[in-house]
């Protein structure tokens, strides 16, 4: 116990905002709000500013920069009015920003070392009666501030450094992970960082949790917090099952081994071509990459579809014998879909069982399919026929570069950027990978939970 308090004070004062900090933050976000206040009254516009996200709940942890501010419009309001008026407003506040887009087009800026998003909502009752989701964010600040008092703030500060140290922090579709809000809710729930580490250790997924006794909405989920503001909601939806795991094994880890490691780990050496080559020639396996130009897209559009499409091709490859032992992708200003490939090349024919002969129709088509073809049979194994025939693809490599992987389960935008071309490295070819994903090809060949 005396080792695990010794560890988190240090990370505390690590992470823990000084005064200054702080008092740069209130500065810049009186600054930006008295500038939005007075861009509503110039247009004489029914609208007023709050701050939402951790900043405005004192949960944000030493060197993040981030300010976001809200600007609420009535619900009556047109959904194009709202649009362009929040934008006036936000290039009104922040001269220099661009614009960018997630359910709605918003403005993003820097002001004072801080980066700000400034945001359109629509100012509702309730987060039910929500007509996008941005409008559902002002109840979540509401509800924690009544709830978080400062020891509170530096437990969820705790628990935020932890999940960034292990990789589960961010609901973005990239991560998968525990988003700040879910992390907050979880403080709240078991009263402290240990509580929490103590509590996931044992937990046995599906987890439930309904801080307000909605008691409504199910969800198919590994971890389910109802959102205390909308019932019909499951905080925790993004979160992948690999991320309670990982929470669940650095949990257990951490309280057996306190250290501050675990919260600001070192990132791995990037591999030069020629350690690829070297952990290649010890594992006596083949990796196979394709590799092509990154879709231009944002990343939670991006990522959904690059897992997609390596599950689609990976099974593709299973499917024609070609064993997976493990894949990974990776993005840059390319992209690349990664398998290490336990079975790299196949024989000409393939075993490819039919019906048993007792069931008559089916076994009478499959015979005759076969009678008069090259096949090797058919013949009977057992109870049913079976042939051996020619294998359309022999190698991974020649299936990778046929046509044949446009008919994988591709993400819209990877195949689209395939028809136009992309190369297919194997074996040591692979190497060349580390020029741009060094550190990536690290820690898939050193792999930590």
């Amino acid at each position: 116990m005396a080792r695990f308090e010794e560890v988190v004070s240090a990370v505390r004062a690590r992470i823990r905002p000084d005064a200054d900090e702080r008092e740069r933050l209130r500065a810049a976000v009186g600054e930006l709000t008295e500038r939005a206040e007075e861009a509503i009254a110039d247009l004489s516009v029914d609208a007023d500013v709050i701050q939402v996200g951790s900043t405005a709940r004192g949960t944000w942890t030493s060197g993040d920069r981030d300010i976001d501010l809200f600007v609420r419009f009535p619900p009556e309001m047109d959904r194009e009015e709202l649009e362009s008026l929040g934008l006036e407003l936000g290039h009104a506040v922040l001269p220099d920003g661009h614009e960018e887009y997630a359910e709605h087009p918003y403005v993003k800026g820097q002001f004072d070392g801080f980066d700000v998003d400034f945001v359109p909502c629509y100012r509702v009752e309730s987060a039910t009666d929500i007509q996008s989701a941005v409008d559902r964010t002002p109840f979540h600040t509401t509800y924690l501030e009544a709830r978080l008092d400062d020891d509170l703030a530096d437990e969820v500060l705790l628990f935020k450094q932890f999940l960034k140290g292990i990789c589960a922090y961010g609901s973005d579709l990239r991560t998968k992970g525990f988003s700040g809000y879910l992390a907050e809710l979880l403080v709240l729930e078991y009263g402290g960082f240990r509580e929490v580490l103590e509590a996931t250790a044992e937990w046995h997924p599906p987890v439930r949790f309904d801080p307000e006794d909605h008691g409504t909405a199910t969800f198919d989920d590994p971890l389910v917090v109802i959102d205390p503001t909308d019932p019909e909601r499951n905080v925790a939806a993004v979160l992948s099952a690999e991320n309670v795991a990982r929470v669940q094994h650095y949990a257990r880890d951490l309280l057996e081994t306190p250290r501050e490691s675990v919260f600001f780990p070192e990132p791995p050496d990037p591999l030069a071509p020629e350690e690829v080559h070297d952990f290649i020639a010890e594992r006596g396996t083949t990796p196979v990459a394709v590799r092509f130009d990154a879709p231009d897209v944002v990343d939670d559009q991006l990522y959904p579809q690059l897992q997609k499409s390596l599950a689609g091709v990976g099974d593709a490859l299973s499917r024609r014998g070609f064993d997976v032992l493990r894949a990974d992708l990776f993005a840059d200003e390319s992209a690349v879909l990664f398998f290490e490939l336990a079975v790299a090349e196949r024989p000409a024919i393939e075993r490819h069982d039919g019906p048993p002969v007792h069931v008559r129709a089916h076994a009478t088509g499959f015979y005759e399919k076969y009678a008069d073809s090259d096949a090797y049979g058919p013949f009977i194994d057992g109870d049913r026929y079976a042939v051996e025939r020619e294998r359309e693809f022999t190698s991974a490599v020649d299936f990778l570069r046929s046509d044949a992987i446009l008919d994988a389960a591709l993400g819209v935008h990877v195949e689209s950027t395939l028809k136009t071309g992309y190369d297919v490295l194997s074996g040591d070819e692979t190497g060349l990978l580390a020029e741009e994903f060094g550190t990536e090809l690290a820690r898939y060949f050193d792999p930590k939970p």
